[in-house]
């Protein structure tokens, strides 16, 4: 996200750089109670409604008012991570989720879903290595290869939205891909 944001700025872009949950005042408190690692025994239905008000805050806050006044806004997590972790992590129906998450958002949706694709186990790992893990991190693998093949699907079902990139390649790739990608959506009707 550094990378991209770092680079659409240099290229004259106005550039917001944003996360969910947690990126709003109330968001952060919300991004504690879905987050910590105390037995807070959130039911499933319970986290996906934490993850909507944090969304619907989010896109009123933020992200509506960023693309109102003309800037690219580069997020990491939106609606797709509610249908991959609660729809298929914690077997709630995929179509209640999806509802849910355009009623939070009134529909906003985004013109690139970037997936950085890795076999779940070396996510986690890499994930362990930075901090201690977090609620949604202490998951079984179990749950995290559901919650993959869900990303993977839904990217199966918008192609032309997703850029699947494998993650286990360099950084510096991923993020000249990315930049190609971006670039071409950026670009004037009728440039190559």
């Amino acid at each position: 996200m550094r990378a991209l944001t770092e680079w659409l700025t240099g290229a004259g872009h106005r550039a917001r750089a944003t996360f969910e949950p947690g990126d709003t005042p109330a968001g952060v408190l919300v991004r504690q109670l879905l987050l910590d690692r105390a037995d807070l025994a959130l039911s499933p239905r319970a986290e996906a409604l934490l993850y909507a008000a944090d969304r619907a805050q989010h896109a009123q806050a933020v992200l509506r008012p960023a693309l109102a006044a003309g800037e690219v806004v580069v997020t990491d997590r939106y609606v797709d991570s509610s249908l991959a972790y609660q729809g298929a992590g914690r077997a709630i129906p995929r179509e209640e989720v999806a509802a849910l998450s355009r009623w939070a958002t009134e529909g906003l949706v985004p013109d690139l879903t970037v997936l950085l694709d890795l076999p779940p186990a070396t996510g986690l790992a890499r994930a362990r290595g930075r901090a201690a893990a977090d609620r949604m991190e202490a998951e079984s693998l179990d749950f995290h290869e559901r919650v993959r093949q869900t990303f993977l699907e839904l990217a199966g079902a918008e192609p032309h939205r997703y850029l699947v990139l494998d993650a286990t390649r360099p950084a510096a790739e991923l993020a000249d891909d990315i930049r190609d990608r971006v670039a071409a959506l950026l670009a004037p009707a009728g440039t190559p």
